[in-house]
């Protein structure tokens, strides 16, 4: 068991950001996402994990979920989330497949769940510098990462200005190699960066309804306008002002030439058809890693691959993460098709709103 060092702290810190979030209370009806996210709360303690509040200093506080105990025989897996709600939404479905395996870290990005600062650097090199100061303080100077959409950014760039500490790394839908004039040039379905925050920042029951259209090949229909608005509430009203400062920091003067190139074995997965970051930006940034990079592309599957296709994507994670298994020469700069035998949604409309956009 690791010895745990003054850096941690068990006790949550509060923000003074003007946007910062108030203290929720339930209505005075029932909530189904606050509810939900009792559960998750639950099962993560009931896996062998805990929650962490630290402050790394010059008024910047990380939220984590850390092992309660620390088995030095296994290797250390971060698990970062994107856009939408907090880690514990978007990685609990997969949390029973590596705990068993891994020392696993699951930490909230700034301004997400329980993590904020009040510093104004919005970058993912930032956030990717604030993360690894928070993996030290646990003692965690190797590990294999796995990044989610806007987390593949923080996760690329953590591999890229720490690259002995990253071992491999999984980037998932995460358009890393999208540039400033890709907007301009039609690559995505929105015109400018303000549709795409009333989108990916939903306010209303119908712009996250339109958030699942873009998220999902076949987004569950008739969620009740109810479910919506309370997830809504209890999960996307916060740091507002913040995230559409971290959403135009990500494509602020981008430019491939500029994007450091990574070393580490690194497998890519991709939702054929996804219509945030298309397959184009996929096949962008294998080209671009070049010959220690494998492309996976998933039939069926939008942008919320790791929930459309949650099994397929478990598996090539547990192939690429566990022991014994790397990306080799022979399968180097390569490109995977795969397909599902089954393509029906998830029969839970949860399951559409739990990940609602990664």
């Amino acid at each position: 068991m690791k010895k745990q060092s003054s850096f941690e702290s068990l006790s949550s810190s509060t923000n003074s950001n003007s946007s910062a979030p108030s203290n929720k209370k339930l209505s005075r009806f029932f909530s189904f996402t606050a509810s939900r996210d009792w559960f998750y709360r639950y099962y993560f303690n009931y896996s062998g994990l805990r929650s962490v509040s630290t402050d790394i200093s010059d008024g910047t506080t990380m939220h984590c979920w850390i092992p309660k105990l620390h088995n030095p025989s296994k290797p250390d897996l971060v698990l970062v989330h994107g856009f939408g709600a907090n880690a514990m939404w978007q990685y609990g479905e997969l949390l029973r497949k590596f705990v068993p395996r891994f020392n696993v870290y699951v930490p909230d990005l700034l301004f997400f769940g329980g993590s904020y600062t009040d510093l104004p650097y919005r970058t993912e090199e930032f956030q990717a510098s604030c993360l690894m100061k928070l993996m030290e303080g646990f003692g965690v100077t190797r590990m294999r990462l796995v990044g989610i959409s806007y987390g593949g950014f923080v996760g690329y760039s953590l591999a890229a200005q720490y690259p002995e500490a990253v071992e491999r790394i999984v980037l998932c839908c995460a358009g890393v190699c999208l540039e400033e004039k890709d907007m301009e040039d039609g690559l995505f379905r929105v015109s400018d960066l303000e549709e795409a925050a009333s989108i990916l920042l939903p306010q209303t029951a119908d712009k996250l309804r339109e958030l699942m259209k873009f998220s999902f090949v076949r987004p569950v229909k008739g969620v009740p306008s109810y479910f919506l608005s309370d997830y809504i509430d209890v999960m996307c009203r916060d740091y507002l002002l913040e995230k559409r400062e971290l959403l135009q920091a990500i494509l602020k003067d981008r430019h491939l030439s500029n994007l450091p190139k990574i070393t580490q074995n690194t497998l890519i997965i991709w939702g054929e058809e996804d219509q945030i970051f298309p397959l184009e930006l996929g096949i962008r940034l294998q080209r671009h890693i070049g010959e220690s990079a494998r492309l996976v592309v998933i039939k069926n599957a939008g942008h919320a691959v790791n929930l459309e296709k949650a099994k397929e994507f478990a598996k090539h994670l547990k192939e690429f993460l566990f022991d014994g298994t790397t990306t080799t020469t022979s399968t180097a700069a390569s490109t995977t098709t795969t397909s599902s035998s089954s393509t029906s949604p998830p029969s839970h409309h949860s399951h559409f709103i739990d990940n609602k956009l990664n």
